[in-house]
């Protein structure tokens, strides 16, 4: 960066940030540099709050300069008319230096009002120093300006200097031009170089400002697709699990008349689907927890094909009757064997739930290769809604799992005379790696 944005570079673009300091070994930042990048890091700063107030010093640093000049008669050392009358010297002394102040919001303006002024100076030969400072607005044109500008700027600038040639004719001609032509390329060669360092500099913080939009945005995508996924595993157990509580203490009230130990064995399953339950949750919560004090979340296999049975056993502990069948050799996964266990979960709880009294649920599992599964699940219940309250989260978590693997889920009655419902999910053999 440049000690001013808009007046030129500076040795500090190319010094070391003190706030880096080298690694253990190697040698220190000089304390000099330090002050002068502090130094540098000020001032830019104080141009950024306060430009006016940076424009007013630094115009009026040059007009008392140029004044200087002209009342202590250093300009008589280089005049080709040394009795050039005083008034007019104060006028382009004026002419040429209070124009800067708007260098920067109007540098083309700026230098066509600078240009008749520099055109008298060479003129009358007073050849004021003054007439320099075009080089600073031509520096401002080059780094803010069109760079077709240029053409005109530089014709503009080297006017003058052609005027004083032919009118007093000192010197070669392609010296005083030659010179001139190279004061004026240094001055677009900087405000060029420093015009791309900024462009630079701006594509790098537009970059870093679109990747931290990206990064933002992958963050509140990942957070929503683990609050899904946080949502359908509760759903699943909580569900699931209260469906199944709920059975097991309707069949144990009506069988508390008549069978005590009916009863009994049901207020055991109660228990121990509920202890089932609370772990279950109480392991997502700890997953989920992010105080360093809290105790290692405890780690458990996802359930799968082997838990089916276990599965089946409670639903069946409610009274609900439940064949299965198998065809085939399982060879899942336990991210698909997963998939396969909460559809028939949910299946299972959506009959508990919705079907009615006096059904009965069939299960029919079909394995294939490389992964490829079809299971069916029917009842024979209602068909619709029971009007039991529904969190609407089952058939679209089903969908969602499902999706993972390519497959296709279809939920829905079926037709008559069947009746009941029925899910179906079938997942396609895996893509060879």
């Amino acid at each position: 960066m440049r000690l001013h944005p808009e007046d030129g570079p500076t040795t500090m673009d190319v010094m070391t940030n003190d706030r880096n300091p080298p690694p253990t070994g190697e040698r220190t930042t000089e304390p000099l540099t330090q002050y002068m990048h502090r130094a540098n890091q000020w001032v830019r700063d104080f141009d950024r709050r306060h430009p006016l107030l940076w424009d007013l010093l630094f115009t009026g640093f040059w007009v008392t300069a140029a004044l200087i000049d002209y009342t202590g008669g250093g300009w008589r050392n280089v005049a080709h008319n040394p009795d050039a009358p005083g008034p007019l010297l104060l006028v382009l002394s004026l002419g040429l230096s209070v124009p800067l102040l708007w260098r920067r919001t109007h540098p083309a303006t700026v230098l066509f009002v600078m240009g008749p002024f520099a055109l008298v100076n060479a003129w009358s030969g007073a050849t004021l120093q003054a007439s320099l400072l075009q080089l600073v607005v031509i520096y401002h044109i080059a780094l803010r300006r069109p760079l077709r500008d240029l053409w005109w700027a530089t014709a503009l600038m080297l006017a003058p200097v052609t005027v004083s040639t032919v009118r007093f004719g000192e010197g070669e001609w392609s010296q005083q031009v030659g010179s001139h032509v190279t004061s004026v390329g240094v001055a677009v060669l900087i405000g060029i170089t420093i015009r791309t360092r900024e462009n630079y500099t701006e594509a790098l913080e537009d970059r870093a400002r679109r990747l931290e939009i990206e990064r933002d945005q992958q963050a509140r995508i990942a957070t929503a697709a683990e609050r899904a996924r946080i949502a359908r595993e509760m759903h699943d157990i909580i569900g699931h699990n209260l469906s199944v509580i709920t059975g097991l203490a309707d069949g144990g009230r009506y069988a508390a008349a008549r069978s005590p130990e009916r009863a009994a064995q049901a207020l055991d399953a109660i228990g121990t689907t509920s202890r089932q339950a609370l772990g279950e949750l109480r392991r997502l919560l700890d997953v989920l927890r992010e105080d360093e004090t809290a105790r290692p979340a405890e780690r458990s296999p996802q359930p799968g094909l082997t838990d089916l049975d276990r599965l089946i056993g409670r639903v069946r502990d409610t009274g609900l009757p439940v064949h299965t069948t198998a065809e085939g050799r399982a060879t899942l996964h336990p991210g698909r064997q997963l998939t396969v266990y909460r559809v028939v979960q949910e299946a299972l709880t959506n009959t508990l739930k919705h079907a009615g009294p006096d059904v009965a649920s069939r299960i029919a599992i079909a394995y294939g290769d490389r992964g490829a599964v079809t299971v069916t699940v029917t009842d024979t219940g209602r068909g619709t809604p029971s009007g039991a309250p529904s969190d609407g989260r089952g058939i679209p978590g089903m969908r969602e799992r499902t999706a993972v693997y390519g497959g296709t889920l279809e939920a829905g009655p079926r037709p008559h005379p069947e009746g009941g419902w029925r899910v179906h999910l079938h997942l396609p053999e895996e893509s060879p790696q």
